[in-house]
């Protein structure tokens, strides 16, 4: 995670001075590339506690195409409940997208699309295909999600029976959120590798607007004073019958070692 973290300290000390949609403001830079190998271990950043559940719950709440947060807050995560309405409702983000994509068919007929399903189906039939690829930015329903898709779009990728995914970031927050996504995307592969019979590769991750919140520089600072310690390792408990049936238990993270909680505020 040293990429990372050079990353992070490149935005404190080089991004631009902007506003935001929060009023918070940021220092931003704009197109960063991050590359890590998971054949070596699991992407997680050491130099603060990263609560795993969290991001497995969330990773599998995205899988099983909810958009609600009462499941998550069943399970005790409460990461989603800022935007979520009275109801919990969120609109369609990620796992509406990923599961459930609004089209209509030759007959001009409603019909939603399962992306999910899709891509592990291409990837066992159809590995060298150039078209395994996810999208959550549906243009047509931005305007009903209570918050727009950061992580927009991924891909994989297969070599020799290896898989490696690219995730596409138009926006992401380098202090609180990356952190998250950067292990939920790692976990994702592993998961996809685990269903098709592959080793997972690379996790090749690509950002637009890259910037840090004003209100998370002190701790920052903290952050890139603390020196990582080795990246853990994942392994899978039981054979699961398909992507949709993983539960949290089933993701052995061997050897976790890190620093202590950093708190900081989200910017909603």
């Amino acid at each position: 995670m040293k990429d990372y973290l050079t990353l992070l300290k490149f935005v404190l000390e080089n991004g631009a001075e902007r506003d935001d949609r929060t009023g918070v403001g940021t220092l931003s830079i704009f197109g960063g590339r991050l590359e890590f190998d998971l054949s070596k271990g699991l992407p997680v950043v050491t130099t603060k506690k990263i609560h795993l559940y969290s991001v497995i719950e969330e990773l599998l709440w995205f899988l099983s195409g909810d958009n609600n947060v009462k499941a998550l807050q069943e399970k005790g995560v409460t990461i989603w409940d800022e935007w979520a309405d009275e109801n919990g409702n969120l609109g369609p983000i990620y796992g509406k997208q990923w599961r459930r994509w609004g089209s209509t068919n030759n007959n001009g007929e409603m019909q939603e699309i399962d992306q999910i399903e899709n891509v592990i189906s291409q990837l066992k039939t159809n590995p060298q295909s150039r078209r395994h690829i996810v999208s959550a930015w549906n243009v047509g329903e931005l305007n009903e999600m209570a918050l727009a898709p950061c992580h927009i779009m991924f891909q994989f990728y297969v070599h020799n029976g290896y898989l490696s995914c690219q995730v596409y970031q138009r926006s992401a927050d380098v202090f609180l959120g990356l952190p998250f996504n950067i292990t939920s995307y790692a976990l994702l592969t592993y998961m996809v590798a685990h269903q098709t019979k592959m080793r997972p590769a690379k996790l090749i991750w690509i950002g637009g607007d890259c910037h840090l919140y004003k209100n998370h520089i002190q701790q920052t600072k903290i952050q890139l004073n603390r020196k990582p310690f080795e990246v853990p390792t994942l392994s899978f408990k039981r054979d699961v019958k398909d992507i949709f049936s993983y539960q949290s238990s089933d993701f052995n993270i061997i050897n976790y070692r890190h620093h202590e909680t950093i708190k900081a505020p989200i910017a909603v």
